[in-house]
């Protein structure tokens, strides 16, 4: 039990790890850093050390840099983005914007030169330096009906109504952007409960139920990815979306299959571990359980899932990171590996997500869209990698860029 005291800091430190950066190597193992010790320092750079700068197709990004352009505009100016302001104001961003907004741009060429223009590259480096991570993620899909009964009997809830967030930097400055998710028991405020007290009935007469689904592995997957659709039994489908979650730390366990010797590390994929749950229900739902933490969903009618900025993801183009390190909404060039791969993955990539999993300097989740293929393709990724962060010209002379870019002259 927790009381709202010194005891919160420690809690905190306990369930916040963070991983970090290093060079282009294959493959390499993350190594938590304490989040205190770890930091992203913005390294000035020039286009012409982006490999593949001058080969995307920009325009498949605009789409995802309008939309996520639009969200900051909606805040105020002085509002800063990432830690210490490091991405600058909000204000230092509206005139690229409007630009963005505004521009009509018929080609790759044009794009790349507005952006040659109006933005600075800076490589994105962890201190103390570790190797850079890129795994994937998609859009899960599952069966479900409104109703239970005929088979479908695993309820995917909406937040109970006991669930309570605490922001922390309300009561401390220092804590500012830090969160704990509980419930109020007594005097006391403890942790919300685990999925497996959940699975025992622990929300009952707390949350509504969203849609009823038919597998409870499906839904398990569901609960990792955070978004995903619903083929209903008349043959419609709905959408469902993050609504929040019980605040628990996530527990992969595919890392435990592996330690118990169930596959190898180099097999560990979603494949592998969603087969192995299905050819395994008895001891399935006890090694499901191991991962506490418990995902709450709402519906959502919009064209695509929504990611932690608050726009539709875009498949190829989104990219979820830690808000430790980067500010949502800013624009990063990837350079990553293809899954299981030796080609070369460099594309122009919006920061529109996170994830529980996802935390590091340079640490990303690449967004692979819905369906078996995005599924196959988010399951098997796991890649070293790198990214830098372009930033609008005001804030980069502030970083010490060169203007003009040094790739121009």
């Amino acid at each position: 039990m927790i009381g709202l005291g010194a005891r919160v800091l420690a809690v905190l430190g306990a369930l916040v790890l963070a991983s970090c950066q290093a060079p282009l190597d294959k493959p390499a193992e993350e190594k938590p850093v304490a989040p205190d010790e770890a930091e992203a320092v913005f390294v000035p750079a020039r286009f012409s050390d982006l490999s593949g700068w001058q080969q995307d197709n920009l325009l498949e990004a605009l789409p995802a840099f309008r939309r996520s352009c639009q969200r900051l505009q909606q805040q105020p100016s002085d509002r800063k983005l990432g830690p210490e302001g490091k991405a600058g104001t909000i204000a230092d961003w509206e005139e690229v914007c409007r630009g963005l907004q505004d521009g009509n741009f018929t080609g790759d060429g044009e794009l790349r030169a507005f952006l040659e223009r109006e933005f600075r590259p800076f490589a994105v480096e962890a201190r103390p330096r570790q190797d850079g991570l890129f795994t994937g993620y998609y859009e899960a899909e599952i069966r479900a009906a409104r109703q239970p009964g005929g088979g479908y009997d695993v309820p995917l809830h909406a937040p109970p109504a006991d669930l309570i967030t605490a922001d922390l930097g309300a009561f401390d400055s220092e804590l500012s952007g830090k969160k704990l998710i509980g419930r109020v028991s007594g005097n006391s405020f403890e942790p919300y409960h685990s999925r497996r007290e959940i699975a025992e009935g622990a929300l009952k007469g707390k949350a509504d139920v969203v849609l009823w689904a038919d597998d409870p592995v499906d839904v398990f997957f569901l609960h990792i990815q955070g978004s995903g659709v619903a083929t209903l039994p008349d043959g419609s489908r709905q959408r469902v979306g993050f609504a929040g979650s019980n605040g628990h730390p996530f527990y992969a366990i595919g890392r435990a299959l592996i330690e118990e010797g169930v596959v190898s590390r180099d097999e560990a994929s979603m494949q592998a571990i969603r087969a192995w749950l299905n050819d395994n229900p008895e001891r399935a739902r006890a090694l499901m359980e191991r991962n506490a933490r418990y995902i709450f969903f709402r519906e959502i009618d919009e064209a695509g899932p929504i990611g932690a900025q608050g726009v539709p993801l875009t498949p190829g183009r989104s990219l979820a990171v830690d808000r430790n390190f980067l500010p949502l909404g800013v624009p990063l060039w990837l350079e990553s590996y293809w899954p299981n791969s030796q080609e070369a993955l460099n594309r122009l990539m919006l920061a529109q997500d996170t994830g529980s999993a996802i935390t590091g300097p340079v640490r990303g989740d690449f967004f692979w869209g819905s369906g078996e293929a995005a599924f196959e393709r988010a399951g098997r990724m796991k890649e070293p990698g790198r990214y830098w962060i372009l930033l609008p010209r005001s804030v980069a002379e502030r970083h010490g860029a060169q203007t003009p870019d040094a790739s121009e002259s």
